[in-house]
């Protein structure tokens, strides 16, 4: 019989590292097979919640919070591109790319999830913003990710045109601060391990077979 497990996969659409962290523990998975049955929920943390709706350069925006050079940025894009294609994901960020404000794409997610779609939506909006360098801040982005992901248009505009779910929303994104996550991905499973970072699929593999020995 599979081990069921629940995962809480605590990331933001504006992460790049969480993409990565999604594809190889999805890849990682797959390989366990029938040995694990995983019921994973996606919780929201914004990286920069105090990001204006005209978002900020991305060159830019680096090297303001982290004191990185132009060069270093490029450097870390490249990585982090080799990394993506290596879980067989696009990731299509350049010099002119822009960080937007994710908390509305938050609200959606939250929705999602009553919908049993909200792996879809994750889905969605990383390809609207990686791939295709869309600004996920825009409601009809937003709406195209949701009808993208299986998810009624109408719906989505209703709520994204008000504060549906903000509450909500807020209210996870301080329990899992105040449960100590201050980066992104954090991948707790069953509420008690914690797997931290975008890591490959060999890393995820490795510690979920650990953890099902451990039971």
């Amino acid at each position: 019989m599979p081990r069921p497990i629940r995962i809480d996969f605590v990331s933001d659409i504006s992460c790049p590292w969480c993409i990565i962290g999604l594809r190889g523990l999805e890849i990682a998975l797959e390989r366990m097979g029938d040995a694990i049955e995983a019921d994973i929920h996606f919780q929201p943390f914004e990286l920069n919640p105090a990001m204006g709706p005209e978002g900020e350069n991305i060159v830019e925006h680096i090297g303001r919070k982290y004191g990185a050079t132009p060069e270093q940025s490029a450097a870390t894009r490249a990585t982090i591109r080799e990394r993506a294609a290596a879980v067989g994901f696009t990731m299509a960020m350049g010099d002119t790319s822009r960080i937007y404000n994710s908390f509305d794409a938050h609200r959606l997610l939250h929705w999602a999830e009553t919908m049993g779609r909200q792996a879809a939506l994750k889905h969605a909006l990383f390809d609207s913003y990686f791939t295709r360098g869309e600004d996920i801040s825009k409601h009809d982005v937003l709406i195209a990710a949701a009808a993208g992901a299986g998810l009624p248009e109408d719906e989505a505009r209703t709520i994204l045109s008000t504060d549906r779910y903000a509450a909500e929303v807020r209210e996870a994104e301080r329990l899992w601060q105040g449960r100590g996550i201050q980066s992104v991905p954090a991948i707790i499973v069953d509420n008690r391990y914690l797997i931290s970072g975008g890591q490959p699929p060999e890393a995820f593999e490795q510690a979920l077979r650990q953890i099902v020995a451990e039971a």
